[in-house]
């Protein structure tokens, strides 16, 4: 499963995936992204998870000082390179597993990974977390999205577009539900509740905040502490 975002929904069968999404579902990734935007100051350094083809990270070039993305595939991040640099005095793209990326402890302000991309990696969501919150800085911020209980009914109209596009394989009604929505060719998206969120979180060296945003999605947006406990 971790291999269907890097090789087979990627670059431009990525881009249609948001090019063929309902009205109330490009609210829902709208919202996501002003919501990203109003934690972002002009000085800042940031980091997305996951920035396949660029569709956020171009956003946030319109206001940080320095922007990084980061992905393991590398056809969708061809596409990210081709973002207009003059939006931003310094960006790039780097093909990186955000689980182990490398950089040096604190070295971004704000680090990034939203649109349910902590179920979308399939990659142990807790050392994501924690290799997140290693890498901002001491009262930094990292924010982490998934989809809210109740926006199911637009996510699951979505998912079955995109399967009637191609873009997926069949859905598997017998196993969708409570979340999670299942393809025949073994594509499998899941969810973060505000349960686990906590679960994954606990006993971190930074304080914790859930917040529901549109009613579309659940925010946890993570502060690292300045002094260890």
């Amino acid at each position: 499963m971790r291999g269907y975002y890097s090789e087979k929904l990627l670059a431009e069968k990525l881009r249609k995936v948001y090019d063929i999404a309902p009205p109330r579902v490009k609210q829902y990734l709208d919202a996501e992204i002003a919501f990203v935007l109003s934690h972002i100051e002009s000085t800042d350094c940031v980091l997305e998870l996951g920035c396949g083809y660029g569709r956020v990270l171009e956003r946030i070039l319109e206001k940080a000082a320095l922007t990084v993305g980061i992905d393991t595939s590398h056809e969708s991040l061809r596409l990210a390179k081709n973002l207009d640099p003059r939006k931003s005095a310094i960006y790039s793209v780097v093909e990186m597993d955000a689980v182990s990326s490398g950089f040096r402890d604190g070295a971004f302000d704000v680090v990034v990974c939203i649109q349910n991309g902590i179920s979308a990696f399939h990659v142990d969501q807790r050392r994501l977390i924690e290799e997140a919150v290693r890498v901002a800085r001491p009262g930094g911020t990292v924010l982490f999205s998934s989809y809210a209980e109740s926006f199911w009914d637009d996510r699951l109209r979505w998912f079955e577009s995109q399967s009637r596009h191609g873009l997926l394989g069949e859905i598997d009604y017998d196993a969708t539900g409570n979340g999670v929505i299942v393809c025949i060719d073994g594509f499998r998206a899941t969810t973060v509740r505000p349960g686990r969120f906590r679960e994954l979180t606990s006993g971190l060296n930074a304080d914790i905040r859930l917040k529901e945003v549109d009613s579309s999605s659940l925010f946890c947006i993570i502060t690292r502490k300045y002094r260890l406990c």
